[in-house]
């Protein structure tokens, strides 16, 4: 038997999953971290708890699949992307928390940047003017943290993305990262697929501190046991790869913290017109670059979170379909979950949630309802802009991640979107991906056309509602978001 490893860095939790080579999962094992709120739009982790849970997690999947570390063929790694990480050399350990793609601190340095500069920015990266990316979050830590500010200037200094610290511990002091990290940070040039003098300059960081730019599929160094980490990927492009999506057209939408849905252009760089970002689909070792058009929404699953844990109408993420399901509708409740502003198609950082329509008839279910309706809008929104685009009209979509499981919220998405919805068999995606992209890399994979065959449907879902309705309450919706807008002076 032949086992790759995945290790998944995401924003709440760090996994480690095992596959076999017919794509079942062997073992998992799973760590929340702790999200550090220092002040409002302020979030941050602890990069040393992080690299803690991914060995016990590791170590906790090996043992329950009967393994050592040195039976795997190799380990895959898939990460949170954007969230920024400062550590030194000589200690190894990290020199601030790091900053999270979600914190919104560096929405003025943004906001202050030049008309040419916003436009060069845009132009030579495919993203947003908005503090989600990682440029200006490495801007705040050199200028705001003292000891990365010595770090740097004595040539200690590392400022990276999370696959650059877990690959850096994991291998024992390797230090790079792939292009699709890279392209999320706002220093990579999507054309040169390297780091870009004049985005640099303009953001105050030092080439030095950077790691190396690789490809997605590679073996990258070895762990201490002898075993290739042979793939780095952003999670969401991880998810591509999970999912298959290796043609022109072919398009996904990872249900997770935040939502995020990509579509494949190939290896043509296909800039957005409708606020969506251009970025990095993936590089398979020696083969070209592929690119694609991504929307994210920063707020669908932390959404639920935030019911169970600052409001308390559930005790568990698992409760809020059964209480959704008690009523047949949201009673003409809307809620919009701008807790950090509103990301693709909008990106306005003065945006702040609302939960709108109201009355004295409203439950606790109308409004757990109202928060799974507020996932499919904002995904609506995002795959409408995408259609725009890419000019390509959907007709169904592949779904993954953990809030798939819930079957309430797929149907609310196919009646919200008029399309069917498709879940595979295997939901983790992401960290398929990374293993799929590690197995490639020393050749248990020959092909991407292997990896399609181990792709298999589960369950599909079919709109119910009729069109009208459809759109007179995805108006009420535009009319909420509408309502967000221009809170924050």
């Amino acid at each position: 038997m032949t086992f790759i490893g995945s290790l998944d860095q995401g924003t709440t939790s760090t996994r480690f999953m095992i596959f076999d080579h017919d794509a079942q999962l062997i073992a998992s094992d799973q760590l929340e971290h702790r999200q550090i709120l220092p002040q409002a739009g302020w979030v941050e982790h602890d990069g040393a708890q992080i690299w803690a849970n991914a060995q016990k997690v590791m170590a906790g999947a090996l043992e329950k699949a009967g393994l050592k570390r040195s039976d795997l063929a190799a380990i895959g790694i898939t990460n949170q992307r954007e969230t920024t990480l400062a550590w030194d050399v000589t200690t190894g350990a990290p020199l601030h928390n790091a900053i999270v793609w979600q914190d919104t601190r560096t929405a003025e340095f943004m906001n202050d940047l030049s008309e040419s500069d916003k436009k060069s920015v845009i132009h030579k990266t495919g993203l947003a003017i908005a503090p989600y990316f990682s440029a200006s979050k490495m801007n705040w830590l050199i200028n705001n943290v003292h000891s990365v500010k010595v770090a740097v200037q004595a040539g200690n200094a590392r400022i990276g993305t999370i696959d650059s610290w877990i690959l850096w511990n994991l291998s024992g002091g390797t230090f790079a990262t792939d292009v699709t990290n890279a392209s999320r940070t706002a220093l990579m040039n999507l054309e040169t697929l390297d780091w870009d003098p004049d985005l640099l300059a303009l953001f105050g960081v030092p080439r030095s501190v950077l790691a190396d730019i690789r490809s997605t599929s590679e073996v990258y160094a070895k762990t201490s046991d002898g075993v290739p980490i042979a793939s780095l990927v952003g999670d969401q492009q991880g998810a591509m790869i999970g999912q298959a999506c290796f043609g022109i057209g072919d398009s996904k939408t990872t249900y997770g913290t935040g939502n995020f849905a990509l579509v494949n252009t190939g290896t043509t760089i296909v800039r957005s017109t409708h606020g969506l970002l251009t970025t990095l689909c993936y590089k398979l070792g020696d083969a070209p670059a592929v690119y694609a058009l991504e929307g994210s929404v920063a707020v669908t699953g932390s959404a639920i979170q935030w019911l169970r844990d600052q409001i308390g109408i559930i005790s568990s993420s698992s409760e809020v379909e059964g209480l959704a399901a008690s009523v047949a509708d949201s009673g003409g409740v809307y809620f919009v979950p701008a807790f950090s502003g509103l990301f693709a198609p909008y990106w306005r950082s003065d945006a702040r949630g609302v939960l709108v329509g109201l009355t004295r008839a409203t439950t606790k279910a109308h409004i757990a309802r109202a928060a799974l309706e507020a996932i499919a809008y904002q995904t609506r929104d995002v795959m409408d802009a995408m259609a725009a685009d890419s000019k390509v009209t959907l007709t169904q979509m592949r779904v993954d991640g953990g809030a798939t499981a819930n079957n309430l919220l797929m149907q609310i998405q196919s009646d919200v979107m008029g399309i069917e919805v498709v879940r595979p068999k295997v939901i983790e995606t992401t960290a398929l991906g990374a293993a799929y992209a590690a197995g490639l890399a020393i050749g248990i994979w020959k092909s991407p056309q292997d990896l399609r065959n181990n792709w298999h449907e589960d369950q599909r879902w079919s709109a119910t509602q009729s069109p009208v309705l459809r759109e007179e309450k995805y108006l009420l919706w535009k009319k909420a978001v509408e309502r967000t807008l221009n809170w924050i002076e």
